[in-house]
């Protein structure tokens, strides 16, 4: 049985026996009784390096400092079965260490079963840092390997039933492959979660086809959202096309933004715009004529006369203005100032 680990949003209090079932009879490793120590890599147990995201770029800088100063802060392992040391938090530095051909590493041990370790090891970080992805591979791992339902999981985390559900239904309808490309920090956590997840949701395959297609490049969650928004608005033959080679569509789409971002003449920027100030005018004229303003309630029609005259201030000011201009835009005298008209 699981010891109880409470948290509120004032903070947390665990209360539990040190002497757990997952802590006793450490025979093949013994953990110093929370003393920092040294362990080789291989007494390690790396059962939950899937529930955080890579972090390429951060990984390289923490490699430097690696070389440069050695390991400063040691990895939180906790006592598992068999007596392996199961590694909580720190799974950058090791696989640093790893590439630095490390033969052993800095360890603290925590006096906690594996369930707690992993909740508190998660209210111990900078609030914000995990991502919603994180939070579902953590609940997920804690509901399949420790058997909490999702009632004991919201009352643990302090976290309404429904915020429980969502985040294990992202983990279930995304296909696990792109997960594993959002944990490899390939995929943008927050792209995979807004674009992928209902993609895969209305259709798994062309999800699975569109992250294949994609390859070994990077794409911004810009991009993915430009992709989804063509398939969902793309025919049959569209969607083929996307699906085959994305990064083609992307460089197409990029060079259409570019040509529309070219400068226009002053007429054309001039036209189109007093284009959309009439279409607006006569869009608005249709509907009061369709006895629109007869069904809107009293605080509304305050409101709506509000704009109006706000509107009508607006465009006098613009059409004395546009007058003004012009009718000082016409040919110039030789001494440079304009003709009379």
């Amino acid at each position: 049985m699981i010891p109880p680990l409470m948290v509120s949003a004032t903070g947390y209090d665990v209360a539990m026996d040190a002497e757990t079932e997952s802590t006793r009879g450490l025979a093949e490793v013994d953990l110093g009784g929370g003393r920092p120590m040294q362990l080789e890599l291989h007494q390690l147990e790396l059962r939950y390096e899937a529930l955080r995201r890579r972090a390429p770029e951060q990984e390289k800088r923490l490699l430097a400092s690696l070389a440069q100063h050695g390991q400063q802060a040691p990895i939180v392992v906790v006592g598992g079965e068999g007596g392996r040391a199961v590694v909580v938090d720190g799974y950058k530095r090791l696989r640093a260490l790893r590439q630095l051909k490390a033969d052993t590493v800095l360890v603290t041990s925590w006096k906690l079963g594996e369930a707690e370790a992993l909740m508190l090891e998660r209210l111990m970080r900078t609030a914000g840092r995990d991502d919603a992805f994180e939070q579902a591979w953590l609940l997920r791992e804690l509901g399949q390997r420790f058997g909490l339902s999702q009632e004991e999981l919201s009352r643990r985390f302090d976290k309404s039933a429904s915020w429980v559900c969502r985040r294990l239904s992202l983990v279930a309808q995304l296909p696990e492959e792109i997960q594993e490309r959002v944990r490899r920090g390939e995929l943008v956590a927050h792209a995979a979660m807004k674009y992928l997840v209902p993609l895969a949701r209305a259709n798994r395959a062309a999800s699975l086809k569109l992250v294949a297609a994609l390859g070994t490049g990077r794409p911004t969650s810009r991009q993915v959202g430009a992709l989804y928004g063509a398939w969902l608005s793309g025919n049959a033959k569209t969607r083929e096309l996307l699906l085959s080679d994305p990064w083609l569509f992307l460089r197409v789409q990029e060079q259409a933004r570019r040509a529309d971002k070219l400068e226009h003449s002053p007429a054309q920027q001039l036209l189109s715009d007093i284009g959309a100030l009439g279409g607006i005018s006569r869009r608005t004229s249709a509907k009061l004529r369709q006895g629109l303003a007869r069904r809107l309630l009293p605080p509304e029609r305050d409101e709506i006369h509000r704009c109006l005259r706000q509107a009508k201030a607006d465009a006098e000011a613009l059409f004395l203005l546009g007058q003004k201009e012009l009718g000082h835009a016409g040919p110039e005298t030789e001494g440079g100032d304009p003709r009379p008209a």
